[in-house]
C-alpha cells in the first residue's frame, strides 16, 4: 500500500445513462447469484431489522374508524366527535419516502488483492443486501461510483431491475481517473442529492484529507460508513523480497517483507490512517460497519442493526 494524495483536479462530467454496453455473461451471471445469495439474506435475516432502523420522516394521517374498547382514549378525534356524535379513533401510517445512495469506492485497490473475493465483489453483495431490503420497505435506492473523481451518479428509484443495475454498475466499473479522493465524492453527492438520504458510504478508507467534507455531508445526510479490506491492507507478510504494485497508481516497488522494521512501518502507517478515520467519524456521529473480504459479513451487518435499533429506542 503506498500514501495515497487527494486529488485537485475540477470534477468531470458524470454520466446518467444505462450502463456501458457489451457487458460479458458471465458478469450477469455473478449479478444474478449475488441477488439470489441477498434475497435469502434479506428475507432470513434483515427486512425487518431494516424496517425497524431505518424509519420514515414521520407519521402521516390514514384515517378514522370506529373507538373500540381499549383504546386510548388520548387517541379519539374530539373535533371529529363533535361533528358526527360517535368517538372515532384517528389512526397513523409511517410515511416512509426514504431515499438510499451508496456511495462506492471503485478505485483499483478495490479489484486487486489475494484473494479470490475481491473487495468490489464484497462491496457489490453488501449494495445488493442493502438494496433489497430497501426496496421491499418501499424505499428508493441510488449510487455514486467514485475513485478521484465522481465516475457515474444513477438517480434513486425502486424496484427489483433498479437493485440488478447498481449491483451491476459496481461490479463493472472501470474507473477512468487513479487514486481515492473521498472527499472529493462527497462533495459531489452533497451537490447532487439536494433531499435528505441515507448514505452507505463504502471504501476501504486508506485514503486521507477528506474530514471537513465528510463533516458537511453529515450535517445533511445519516451517513453509514461501511469499511471494506482484506487482509493485506493492514499487514504484510513475512515473505522475503516482493514486487508490489500500486493497483492505484500502477506504480512499482520492490519490498523488503522480511525486514520486521518494513512490515512494522507498513502497519503503523495503516493504524494512523485508521486512528484518523477514527477521530472523523466520531466527531461527525457516524456510525461503521467493518467488513473483509473472503470473511462472512452477516454478523457485521447484525451487530449494525442491533445497535442502530438500541440507539432508537
Amino acid at each position: 500500500m503506498f500514501g495515497r494524495k487527494r486529488s485537485a483536479s475540477t470534477a468531470t462530467a458524470v454520466s446518467k445513462g444505462e450502463g456501458p454496453g457489451g457487458i460479458p455473461p458471465e458478469l450477469l451471471q455473478r449479478v444474478r447469484a449475488i441477488e439470489i445469495k441477498a434475497r435469502r439474506l434479506v428475507n432470513d435475516l434483515f427486512l425487518g431489522e431494516y424496517a425497524a432502523v431505518f424509519r420514515g420522516r414521520g407519521l402521516e394521517f390514514d384515517e378514522l374508524r370506529p373507538y373500540m374498547a381499549g383504546d386510548d382514549p388520548r387517541s379519539i378525534d374530539w373535533k371529529a366527535f363533535a361533528r358526527t356524535g360517535e368517538p372515532l379513533i384517528r389512526r397513523y401510517r409511517e410515511d416512509r419516502d426514504l431515499t438510499v445512495v451508496f456511495a462506492v469506492d471503485v478505485s483499483g485497490s478495490q479489484f486487486a488483492g489475494a484473494l479470490p473475493t475481491t473487495k468490489a465483489d464484497l462491496a457489490a453483495e453488501l449494495c445488493a443486501v442493502l438494496a433489497l431490503a430497501a426496496i421491499r420497505n418501499k424505499d428508493r435506492v441510488g449510487l455514486l461510483l467514485f475513485a478521484s473523481e465522481p465516475e457515474r451518479f444513477v438517480r434513486p428509484a425502486g424496484g427489483r431491475t433498479h437493485v440488478l443495475r447498481v449491483v451491476r454498475e459496481v461490479l463493472w466499473a472501470r474507473p477512468k481517473s487513479k487514486g481515492t479522493d473521498i472527499g472529493r465524492a462527497l462533495e459531489y453527492l452533497t451537490g447532487v442529492q439536494r433531499r435528505r438520504a441515507t448514505v452507505f458510504l463504502i471504501s476501504d478508507f486508506l485514503a486521507t484529507g477528506y474530514e471537513n467534507q465528510l463533516s458537511a455531508a453529515a450535517r445533511r445526510h445519516d451517513i453509514i460508513a461501511i469499511r471494506v479490506r482484506e487482509p493485506l491492507d493492514e499487514e504484510l507478510p513475512s515473505a522475503g523480497i516482493v514486487r508490489l504494485r500500486d493497483a492505484e497508481t500502477g506504480a512499482f516497488r520492490d519490498v523488503d517483507t522480511s525486514d520486521r522494521r518494513v512490515r512494522e512501518g507498513y502497519a503503523a502507517h495503516v493504524r494512523e490512517i485508521d486512528e484518523a478515520r477514527r477521530r472523523a467519524f466520531g466527531e461527525s456521529g457516524i456510525d461503521e460497519i467493518k467488513v473483509m473480504a473472503g470473511e462472512d459479513y452477516v454478523r457485521a451487518l447484525l451487530a449494525f442493526f442491533k445497535r442502530r435499533s438500541v440507539a432508537a429506542a
